[in-house]
């Protein structure tokens, strides 16, 4: 018996090495060769539907892999030039601006995006390119505070919002963003009295995320708030009663701050003739509602109309400073944070 059971091990261990050999003879499916790969931070739900649009479109294959920013970057540096990924898409300008800093992403001179994608949202050096807009603005609740009483990001920390000003954590990188565009208009010392003055007027400590500023201020736990538009965009398609409204700051002054969702192509893409394709075709008429109304987004092109849903906002002015700079200063911008006092 014992005989018996090492003989079918061997035979089944001889069985299983020429599976594996064969296999390794196989050829590899033309397609593979032929496919893009995407690393994305954006939602799977949001930019799925656009790769399946594209691939019914072109014929091209596309592969995801979607993650936070952060390991999707250490794993493209230790990648190198083995990576096989073509592009990365993520949520942040800043995001992309530290990739490009990295070495990641490569230069592309694309007469279509330049003409597609305004100045401000894409990269100097036109390493990254914006394709949908989101503006961080003010919630506030409609039934505790009238709107006349709002009028910029710094009013925030007047004597009116003691106590009822709310946050996400200064760890969203939105909010660092968002900082860093402040320094560009008022400066070092006067960004940090700002930040210091929002602190001071908190309700409660900096929650998780903008959906629990819009949560705890339908609790009454504060009145006022700053989020991305598309969350509180979201917030609304679930509950349309909700009594809640966005402000548009700044319009007599440097206008809202707005951040990017956006690509660039990985430097060492075997396919970057069709990964320039397809960050064209992203930024096309035919495209961008497709990307932007996905979520709650406005559309980088200037030549296409955002969704009804999010017009029914209201026009506003958006700052103009290009987006690099949200990375260029980032770093600024978390050390006067933290000097604030802002957690």
């Amino acid at each position: 018996m014992k005989f018996m059971g090492k003989y079918l091990r061997v035979q089944i261990q001889g069985f299983l090495l020429g599976i594996v050999l064969l296999i390794q003879l196989l050829p590899v499916p033309k397609v593979l060769a032929d496919e893009l790969v995407v690393y994305s931070s954006r939602r799977e739900e949001l930019i799925k539907p656009l790769l399946d649009a594209y691939t019914t479109e072109t014929g091209t294959q596309i592969t995801l892999f979607t993650d936070k920013v952060e390991p999707l970057l250490q794993r493209l540096i230790s990648e190198g030039k083995s990576s096989p990924v073509d592009l990365l898409i993520t949520t942040d300008a800043g995001s992309l601006w530290h990739a490009a800093r990295a070495g990641i992403l490569q230069h592309v001179d694309s007469k279509i995006l330049r003409d597609n994608i305004p100045e401000q949202y894409r990269d100097p050096n036109m390493h990254w390119f914006g394709l949908s807009v989101r503006a961080r603005t003010i919630v506030y609740s409609t039934e505790r505070v009238n709107p006349r009483e709002l009028s910029s990001y710094e009013s925030l920390g007047s004597p009116i919002w003691k106590d009822r000003l709310l946050l996400s954590t200064s760890r969203n990188i939105y909010n660092q963003s968002l900082v860093a565009l402040l320094l560009t208009d008022l400066g070092e010392n006067l960004t940090e009295e700002v930040i210091r003055s929002w602190v001071n007027n908190l309700a409660i400590e900096p929650l998780s995320d903008d959906t629990k500023v819009m949560e705890a201020i339908l609790d009454g736990q504060g009145d006022v708030g700053i989020v991305n538009n598309y969350y509180f965009g979201r917030f609304l398609k679930k509950k349309p009663d909700l009594k809640l409204a966005i402000f548009w700051p700044n319009q007599e002054t440097s206008g809202v701050y707005v951040n990017v969702s956006g690509a660039g192509v990985v430097r060492y893409s075997g396919h970057r003739k069709e990964a320039i394709n397809f960050i064209e075709w992203l930024s096309s008429e035919k495209a961008q509602n497709l990307f932007a109304d996905a979520n709650f987004e406005y559309p980088v092109n200037p030549n296409v109309t955002a969704h009804s849903y999010v017009a029914a906002w209201g026009e506003y002015k958006a700052s103009e400073k290009n987006l690099a700079i949200t990375g260029l200063l980032q770093d600024e911008a978390v050390r006067i944070m933290d000097a604030a006092g802002y957690k």
